[in-house]
């Protein structure tokens, strides 16, 4: 039964498909389900991690390979059960909603670790499942001290930003926020940390920006806790209001990022008074300036200054071959292009002067902000 839940049920297709009756592989697990039940072995499988105990092997080859199949086949069984509602029926209902999570977690992240459509489909399916029994705000932060909890996280970024399969890339996404919005005011906080440090990909970490500046508006609007305001949001804005590598971080590569954290500082300056600072965001206004505005008008003028002598360089190029069709190669952001025409090469390169209008002005708009911010308040003392 275990090996069959591995193969082929691990790989099946298991949606009941229009048109088909009795759909062949669903039919098997039935029987698979079935024959657990009357052995009285189903439920004492869906917990059998919890027990951290697996069979002696004198060889740790051979223990290695049994603990990987058993762990694809168990990962299977709960896709079965919590998914396809497979022996659902049987199973005991005095379980809490985040037990249930806590416990398919190590299944989850079995199953979002490997590449293959099939199973990583089966993993994000199993994830939602588990989630959406749960309400929101109701996941206590004390869950993420467990490992699987901070992984399984990390592990759906990966696929957020690494698998080639686009509705797996979407799906991956959604699941991030509803996880996200599971979670307890200080769960939210520690993830959102965990994820900053981890993420190492800018647009993730301008998706969990955007995230903070939500959850920002819910303090601000419904003061109904103290992880977004204060000195625990000023400790957030540290690894936000930065730039990686100062005023040489690369700010193409770098913009969603960067225009999240600008857009979460207008957002602090326009809601908090200097007078009520309930955000913490007036006392340290210093360091944001120092460690994030003022890089980033030099490194600004350093991006677009190179940019500019690049088109400059291409257009003299042009008119010495006297022809537009000219191909030749263009490194952008540290990546080499596809051969490109000239004229094609200067559209990626006036593409990436728009990205940087774009940041300076967002950027001049939160630094008139502060000042006439600042200017009012002199102006009442």
């Amino acid at each position: 039964c275990m090996k069959s839940l591995k193969y082929p049920l691990l790989t099946a297709q298991l949606e009941q498909l229009e048109g088909i009756e009795e759909h062949p592989f669903r039919h098997f697990a039935t029987e698979i389900v079935d024959i657990l039940w009357d052995i009285r072995e189903l439920i004492p499988l869906m917990f059998l991690h919890r027990k951290g105990k697996s069979p002696h092997w004198e060889n740790q080859e051979f223990a290695d390979i049994e603990q990987k199949n058993a762990a694809d086949s168990l990962a299977c069984l709960s896709y079965l059960m919590f998914v396809q509602h497979f022996g659902i029926d049987c199973f005991p209902v005095v379980f809490s909603p985040s037990y249930l999570l806590q416990c398919n977690m190590m299944h989850i992240e079995v199953l979002l670790k490997r590449t293959e459509e099939s199973m990583l489909s089966k993993g994000l399916d199993l994830f939602e499942s588990c989630l959406l029994r749960m309400e929101d705000n109701s996941l206590l932060h004390q869950y993420l001290e467990f490992r699987d909890f901070i992984n399984v996280p990390q592990d759906l970024v990966k696929v957020m930003t690494l698998c080639p399969i686009e509705h797996l890339r979407k799906k991956s996404l959604n699941i991030l926020q509803l996880f996200i919005d599971k979670f307890d005011a200080e769960g939210k906080y520690t993830l959102f940390r965990c994820l900053l440090k981890t993420s190492n990909h800018a647009g993730v970490e301008g998706y969990i920006i955007k995230n903070i500046k939500d959850q920002v508006h819910l303090s601000l609007t419904k003061a109904c806790d103290i992880w977004f305001t204060g000195h625990h949001l000023i400790s957030l804005l540290d690894l936000v209001l930065l730039l990686p590598e100062g005023a040489e971080t690369d700010l193409l590569q770098n913009s969603d990022r960067i225009m999240a954290s600008l857009n979460l500082l207008r957002y602090l300056v326009i809601k908090d008074c200097e007078s009520d600072n309930q955000t913490g965001v007036w006392t340290a206004l210093a360091k944001i300036e120092q460690n994030f505005l003022k890089p980033l008008h030099v490194g600004l003028n350093m991006s677009k200054a190179h940019y500019e002598a690049e088109i400059k360089s291409k257009k003299e190029n042009r008119r010495e071959a006297h022809s537009s069709n000219t191909v030749c190669s263009v490194t952008v952001s540290g990546e080499k292009m596809p051969a490109m025409t000239t004229e094609m090469q200067l559209q990626v390169l006036h593409s990436a002067l728009f990205t940087f209008d774009l940041i300076e002005s967002v950027l001049a708009r939160v630094e008139e902000l502060i000042e006439a911010k600042i200017k009012a308040v002199m102006d009442e003392n």
